[in-house]
């Protein structure tokens, strides 16, 4: 576990705004971190069904994407629907900054709330990202990260346990 929170706090930085990255596998099991230049902002997994043998039969299938790259594409999507990571980043990130004309031009439909999550993300926003052998390794590494683990401190917007 130490060898993957070293990735997650020192790795290589991937921006958002270079999304896809083809680094990202696509099939993997994995947990990543997401900052804000120095700034620890969330961690996450992917893959928490996803099992030794799932995964490789999983990399059999040509078609199939599966875990990591599918995660951090929707969080690059910027789209709040079923992703936690955009509704953290829309209502604790971006609300307070909208404008009284911004939030007018959401209600009217005239701007999409969506597309300015997206923007916010692949303007500012890295992540890092390790590979796991499963999910069931991913969550506890992830647990780790929220707890603390790192030097970076819990994450800003999902952290666990009492701050």
């Amino acid at each position: 576990m130490q060898e993957a929170l070293i990735i997650l706090e020192q790795g290589t930085r991937h921006q958002f705004a270079d999304w896809p990255n083809p680094d990202v596998p696509e099939v993997a099991a994995g947990v990543y971190t997401i900052w804000d230049g120095t700034s620890l902002i969330y961690c996450g997994m992917a893959g928490r069904s996803l099992t030794v043998e799932s995964l490789l039969a999983h990399r059999e299938d040509a078609t199939k994407v599966t875990g990591l790259r599918v995660r951090l594409g929707s969080h690059a999507s910027g789209r709040r629907s079923g992703d936690q990571f955009c509704i953290y980043v829309a209502d604790r990130l971006m609300m307070p900054q909208l404008t009284s004309l911004q939030i007018a031009a959401i209600a009217r439909r005239e701007l999409s709330f969506d597309n300015l999550v997206r923007d916010y993300i692949r303007q500012r926003l890295s992540y890092r990202f390790a590979e796991t052998k499963a999910g069931t390794e991913a969550r506890d590494l992830e647990r780790a990260v929220q707890e603390g683990a790192l030097d970076a401190g819990k994450p800003l917007l999902n952290p666990r346990g009492r701050s």
